[in-house]
């Protein structure tokens, strides 16, 4: 024995949520150790089955696609069912995340707010430094990029699905 089973210091991999969506599925990577309060916000929402049914509201080629709205025109967040108060994540930034590349994955907020994250989120389909710093990255197309390229507004999320959490 290395020891390496009990040592709680030793990260677990970075968790994957398989999103199906009517163009075909993403694998986004979730960077728990670098974005956790992101991340574990992401999962709930999962889990809860929020995503489900949800469209791409907005859609601007060349720059992002994003989803996550209840309302589905970008207005919306999630609000808690038992407290019936919205749900806000904290900014969280990491010196090693940033809008580097297409497939980068990041919450969305509300204004100029930088803790008005809460539901929605958005894939880039090319680098958007401009966007560094500012909005909370949290994880990473590794398959089916592709696909995010071809997300129109008619698209919708089918479900996400959530691997090693």
């Amino acid at each position: 024995n290395n020891g390496a089973a009990s040592n709680s210091s030793v990260p677990r991999p970075d968790p994957l949520a398989v999103m199906q969506t009517t163009k075909g599925p993403i694998t986004i990577r979730l960077f728990r150790q670098m974005a956790p309060q992101t991340v574990a916000n992401f999962i709930d929402l999962s889990q809860r089955g929020f995503f489900n049914g949800l469209s791409w509201h907005r859609v601007v080629p060349g720059f992002v696609v994003q989803s996550g709205c209840p309302k589905g025109d970008g207005s919306g967040g999630f609000v808690d069912p038992q407290s019936g108060q919205p749900r806000k994540v904290n900014l969280e930034l990491h010196q090693q995340l940033s809008h580097n590349a297409p497939g980068v994955v990041a919450m969305a907020r509300f204004g100029n707010d930088m803790n008005s994250a809460s539901s929605q989120f958005y894939i880039t389909l090319a680098p958007q430094p401009r966007l560094d710093n500012k909005y909370s990255v949290f994880g990473g197309v590794v398959s089916g990029m592709n696909f995010v390229q071809q997300i129109t507004p008619q698209d919708k999320i089918i479900s996400v699905t959530l691997q090693g959490i």
